[in-house]
């Protein structure tokens, strides 16, 4: 069970090698998490990040999971909502793509859409109805800025985003007054593997800051979480500008 302040005693990370979800795990270790799940295709680098989580005196597991063979979520997933109650799952996976290519190869833009958003789909409703059955819980999907409005750089990854974050806030709808919370994050460009060697823009991020911003949303059960929160009044004004005018602005 959740503390006063939300801090989770059990984490299910899916996208167990993500820089972001990771780092969320370590700061609600410092806290008072005890027991994560690291949910992702099986690999040295699955096994590490477990290894990692142990040193910081976490009982680490991993899960075997892939994003886009949903029909092993039900089963996979299952397993480890069998081993007791989870306080808190983080849905953290996804694949930026590469727009230029997947614009001329629709199977390559397919993959990218199956796995950020049919992945999502399959697996937070899975969790949901988990959580909903332990009466208790926190749903956190790492959606993204991009998910705001396509843009003619990143359509095919905003698309997708744009497609979970739809679902998510849906779902926390459907989830309210049965003891499990959803939250959405809306992070813009965050410092990362994935986007190593993209032109950084401004109010770029980290890792570590969004673990904070997830953290403090927990304390106050918000649905809806921007990382940075500049990034809110940005976007509220992008979402709104001419078609035309957006079309011309250079990013």
């Amino acid at each position: 069970m959740k503390d006063a302040f939300g801090a989770p005693q059990s984490l299910l990370l899916l996208g167990g090698t993500s820089e972001i979800a990771l780092a969320t795990a370590r700061r609600l270790i410092a806290g008072r998490t005890r027991t994560v799940w690291l949910a992702g295709r099986p690999s040295p680098a699955l096994e590490a990040a477990a290894a990692s989580l142990r040193e910081l005196g976490a009982v680490a597991h991993t899960v075997p999971f892939d994003a886009l063979d949903t029909a092993s979520h039900e089963e996979t997933l299952g397993k480890v909502f069998a081993e007791g109650d989870v306080d808190m799952v983080l849905l953290a996976f996804g694949v930026l793509g590469d727009q230029a290519h997947d614009e001329a190869a629709p199977t390559a833009a397919a993959q990218v859409a199956q796995t950020n958003y049919t992945g999502g789909v399959s697996s937070a409703l899975t969790c949901a109805n988990a959580l909903r059955a332990q009466g208790h819980g926190s749903l956190v999907v790492l959606s993204s800025v991009a998910a705001e409005r396509a843009r003619r750089a990143n359509f095919v990854y905003g698309s997708s985003k744009a497609g979970l974050d739809a679902f998510a806030q849906g779902l926390g709808d459907a989830l309210h007054g049965t003891g499990v919370h959803v939250m959405v994050v809306r992070p813009g460009f965050v410092r990362t593997r994935m986007t190593a060697g993209l032109a950084e823009p401004p109010l770029a991020t980290t890792p570590e800051a969004v673990a904070y911003a997830i953290e403090q949303g927990l304390r106050r059960r918000a649905e809806t979480v921007w990382v940075p929160g500049a990034l809110r009044a940005v976007m509220s004004v992008l979402r709104h500008l001419p078609r035309p005018v957006f079309r011309r602005l250079p990013f």
